[in-house]
């Protein structure tokens, strides 16, 4: 038997989805990111507070630890320890 669940939101169902579907990724990408850069933190942090992706957004704009490329290029050219991959 298949139930139904009728919320009384203050605004339409697709709303809530679109929500959804917009923080999810930037909670996602942020918290890995925190994980990644060994920032326990920040991690509890993202995990914990829902900001609509603001507080995730701030993070990866301001907060992020920076990773310095291996070389003047853009994209890693095969560096590793100041020898070239072969």
């Amino acid at each position: 038997m298949l139930h139904t669940f009728s919320y009384n939101l203050p605004f339409p169902s697709w709303v809530l989805l679109l929500i959804v579907l917009w923080t999810l990724p930037w909670k996602g990408y942020a918290l890995w990111k925190a994980a990644k850069n060994g920032q326990k933190e920040w991690f509890i942090v993202l995990f914990v507070v829902n900001t609509l992706a603001i507080l995730e957004i701030l993070y990866l704009k301001f907060w992020q630890k920076k990773t310095e490329p291996c070389c003047e290029h853009e994209t890693c050219c095969g560096h590793e320890k100041g020898e070239v991959k072969k």
